[in-house]
């Protein structure tokens, strides 16, 4: 469903201001009850995909309509490289370390001969060096911006920009991609994908990083959606309609 209507939005051509493309996951639903300023930034979204397992399957529990699947961003990735080969849209990388953009660049390259890469660069930048990075990222001219610098400041710099990045047709977050890109991080198993026991798996490999994270979010935001089912059931409605997964 994804990629059918980034393939309808292709065909349409650039849009000015871009759309923007978020996720919603267990921390992402936790974060929206509980911070305002977030909750702010995901309804400036076109578009969300639920890349998180829970999310479906909870939507299976509590709703008529459920989301069709789950939209995991490092599968996303791979389909859209493929639609832009023989579309011609171009990438930009924004986000990470210096070495895993450049990494990830260079994979994605490799892996993907006839794709435009318009552009990269790390994602450590100071607030006073931002407008700079907008110029750099116009002056390269990608349909596409993959923005890679974490949950909240990742849509918080997507929200901010998204008047300043003319030209652009799409600008979608991204979070740990480039890590998955450049191999650095591996994914599950397909069967704990299938399962919603992805996070369990990283949380294994990263337990310092992720165990507390999901511990306090993901309990939280399976009780969001629980005691608002009825709200989340009025957006699932909308979702079929409007085309967000």
């Amino acid at each position: 469903m994804m990629v059918n209507h980034w393939r309808r939005n292709v065909a349409a051509g650039r849009s000015d201001p871009p759309k923007l493309l978020f996720s919603a996951n267990g921390q992402s639903i936790a974060m929206y009850g509980t911070d305002p300023d977030f909750r702010a930034a995901i309804g400036e979204a076109d578009l969300i995909h639920a890349d998180g397992m829970s999310l479906v399957l909870m939507s299976r529990l509590l709703f008529k309509r459920p989301l069709p699947e789950r939209v995991a961003t490092t599968d996303f990735f791979h389909d859209v490289a493929q639609e832009a080969e023989s579309s011609g849209m171009s990438f930009y990388l924004l986000g990470a370390q210096e070495d895993i953009n450049r990494a990830a660049f260079e994979a994605v390259g490799y892996r993907y001969p006839s794709l435009k890469l318009a552009g990269r660069r790390h994602g450590y930048f100071r607030p006073e060096e931002e407008a700079g990075v907008i110029e750099e990222i116009r002056s390269a001219q990608p349909d596409v911006v993959w923005v890679a610098l974490g949950r909240p400041r990742q849509e918080y710099f997507c929200v901010r920009n998204r008047a300043h990045l003319t030209g652009v047709s799409w600008v979608k977050t991204c979070g740990g991609l480039f890590d998955f890109l450049a191999g650095k991080a591996t994914r599950a198993p397909m069967w704990m994908q299938t399962a919603g026991l992805e996070w369990l798996y990283r949380t294994a490999l990263e337990p310092r990083r992720l165990a507390w994270r999901y511990l306090t979010t993901n309990p939280y935001a399976l009780w969001r959606m629980l005691l608002h089912s009825r709200e989340l059931g009025i957006t699932n409605e909308q979702a079929g309609q409007s085309g967000r997964t």
